[in-house]
């Protein structure tokens, strides 16, 4: 009997190990100059992601709909679109998704499917939104690692570029 609660705890340490090195998430917040209807309407229509975050992009928001977008300009049938499944939103405060298709030449093309975003909508004065981007799924593997690497920067990126967007508005 003591030699089977021994090897349940080492089974058990190992186990609470492994989770104590699993990376945590990437959290990158940003706040916008715009009110949380205008921030939202950016994310979560058509006419809303080409306006500042890609020149060709579409959103169909509903549950398991589909969120494409070319950031190079072209069709949004072409081998660059990467296509998003709307996971869940709640209209004007989260929006999550996961990627259902990505870029040709993606260099990441095994741990991009382990990973979603979910984005938090957050009135901080009528006229201000803050926003924040948490990108989860990310594993010790290096492949996971590099790519947490690559949205780290991109997911800033990308804020500023939403930031800019509505500070050219004013």
């Amino acid at each position: 009997m003591r030699r089977a609660a021994w090897v349940l705890l080492l089974v058990l340490l190992s186990v609470l190990q492994g989770r104590a090195q699993e990376p945590g998430p990437i959290v990158t917040e940003a706040v916008i100059a715009a009110p949380i209807s205008q921030v939202w309407a950016a994310w979560a229509t058509s006419d809303g992601l080409r306006s500042w975050l890609a020149p060709a992009a579409d959103i169909d928001m509903q549950v398991g709909g589909l969120m494409r977008a070319n950031y190079r300009g072209g069709a949004l049938d072409d081998p660059q679109v990467i296509v998003n499944k709307v996971l869940a939103f709640e209209p004007g405060r989260m929006l999550s998704i996961q990627v259902a298709k990505a870029p040709d030449n993606f260099p990441f093309p095994r741990a991009i499917f382990k990973m979603w975003t979910v984005m938090y909508f957050e009135t901080v004065e009528s006229d201000r939104t803050r926003v924040r981007v948490v990108g989860l799924g990310f594993t010790a593997d290096e492949e996971s690692q590099k790519m947490r690497n690559f949205f780290e920067r991109g997911n800033a990126e990308t804020l500023e570029t939403l930031r800019r967007h509505f500070a050219r508005a004013q």
